[in-house]
């Protein structure tokens, strides 16, 4: 039997906050393989990206344990402030995983630059740690997460035992629940899509306007090596991500104008 300290540190955080269902199926996989520490906000925080607290303090709130392998905490920052702290304020050690998620809805195509989730995991993929974003094709609060238990179990274990490089980390989508089972995993690229926005002009009570952000994704790729055609072939995607956003290969043509 493996000795408690011995067994990998796990950091899991997400944008859904600490009550979220996904959260809670993610550490409870976790905690399969190692000591689990949760770090996560303290309420929703869809969409933030890898925005940070600079302006106002951050809070942080030990709950009461539930589960010997599992200690919680509630923070007042932005899924990045909740690694930030965890790894400088929290936990015991640098973590030797990084899980985000189980995110309610996708986190696939361009999606993944607007993400907390994936920015959560942007931020251990920053420190070296092997990072890994898990997002539920439903948006639902209270999304069917039983068919995700094998899945994360065999992403997690594999990555535990491989490691993935340096600067790099996986954005996994996982196709709603069906009667149709899910066909395998595809290791694909980012789709060419985007969200044609729109903003819903409302009236409040004191007759002051204000803005609700609405929209419809688009699909501007046909290729069939994509995470959208991959998740609509009823496969797991997943999608290496870097955080280095140069453009390489426009280094030499610019090089020539400037």
């Amino acid at each position: 039997m493996v000795d408690k300290k011995d067994r990998p540190l796990i950091l899991v955080t997400n944008d859904d906050g600490i009550d979220s269902k996904g959260i809670n199926e993610l550490a409870i996989i976790a905690s399969n393989f190692g000591n689990v520490y949760v770090v996560a906000p303290d309420k929703p925080q869809s969409g933030m990206s890898s925005a940070i607290t600079l302006e106002s303090i951050i809070r942080c709130n030990l709950h009461e344990n539930v589960n010997s392998n599992i200690v919680k905490y509630s923070c007042t920052g932005t899924p990045v402030d909740c690694v930030k702290l965890a790894i400088n304020k929290i936990l015991p050690r640098k973590p030797d995983l990084v899980l985000s998620g189980i995110n309610h809805g996708s986190n696939s195509s361009i999606n993944v630059i607007y993400s907390g989730t994936m920015a959560a995991a942007f931020e251990g993929c920053l420190e070296k740690i092997p990072s890994i974003g898990f997002s539920l094709l439903d948006y639902s609060s209270n999304a069917d997460f039983n068919h995700c238990t094998e899945i994360v179990h065999s992403i997690v274990e594999k990555i535990l035992n491989n490691g993935l490089e340096n600067g790099v980390c996986l954005n996994v989508n996982i196709p709603k629940k069906s009667n149709e089972n899910i066909k395998g995993i595809k290791i694909c690229r980012q789709a060419d899509a985007n969200w044609i926005e729109e903003f819903d002009e409302r009236v409040d009570p004191k007759k002051l306007n204000y803005f609700w952000l609405t929209g419809t994704f688009v699909n501007y790729d046909s290729g069939n090596d994509t995470d959208e055609q991959a998740l609509k072939e009823n496969y797991i995607s997943i999608v290496p991500v870097k955080y280095d956003l140069t453009d390489h290969n426009s280094i030499s043509s610019l090089k020539k104008i400037f």
